[in-house]
């Protein structure tokens, strides 16, 4: 079943046209990346997707949302069921993991406590991090951070995860790890789509590959 669905979108950033002409599918429990250079698209589409940035022209439909006509007060229902991985992990500093992912479900409505600690827990025992939970951010390494980043993107059970560069911080072998957990993640029925600069990462997680190059996006050759 099909949850994005863009018929010939044009995205505009800064009122600069960034793509034009964008036409994809995403399905459900789809592993797709996203490759380019820097400044070709990847993250505005991206931010598109949850209607951080408009869609001048064409067919956006993510979920049952329509991104050109999109009321505001739509938006928070179409982001809860979207996950972000960011690439600079942007966790609160001042509060440890726990609080962490307590503001986020805080924020999105949960009010039983006993649901709010179990949920936290299933997260964090999700991405191997469940002894951390009292860990404040600057004690945990690159690569536990982004677990922590992929479990907060997890707690509202999206149907999506967007991961913009989720591995540009993190040395290689860190980085395997990773994207191996969101290849897990999406054979669980949660649909991905990975930003990347790396390459080699694609060749070793084999996935659909679609290329922005030229304004333009493109299926390219995955494995």
């Amino acid at each position: 079943m099909s949850i994005i669905s863009y018929r010939d979108v044009e995205i505009l950033r800064k009122e600069l046209v960034v793509l034009k002409h964008v036409s994809f599918e995403l399905n459900e429990g789809e592993f797709t990346y996203l490759i380019g250079k820097v400044g070709s698209g990847k993250s505005s589409l991206m931010k598109s997707i949850y209607a951080e940035i408009p869609i001048l022209s064409g067919e956006a439909n993510v979920f049952d949302f329509d991104l050109l006509n999109i009321r505001r007060k739509e938006i928070p229902m179409l982001r809860r069921q979207i996950g972000i991985v960011f690439q600079d992990f942007q966790l609160l500093t001042d509060r440890n993991v726990y609080q962490n992912l307590r503001f986020v479900l805080d924020a999105t409505g949960w009010k039983n406590q006993q649901e709010i600690d179990e949920r936290i827990e299933e997260v964090l025992k999700e991405v191997g991090m469940l002894n951390k939970s009292y860990k404040m951010p600057h004690e945990l390494s690159g690569g536990e951070q982004q677990r922590i980043v992929i479990a907060r993107a997890l707690l509202n059970r999206p149907k999506l995860i967007l991961a913009d560069e989720p591995t540009g911080n993190l040395d290689p072998a860190t980085g395997e790890q990773i994207v191996g957990h969101l290849h897990h993640i999406a054979e669980s029925g949660t649909a991905v789509i990975m930003a990347t600069h790396n390459l080699a990462l694609v060749d070793q997680f084999p996935g659909r590959v679609l290329k922005c190059e030229g304004k333009a996006l493109s299926e390219a050759d995955g494995n």
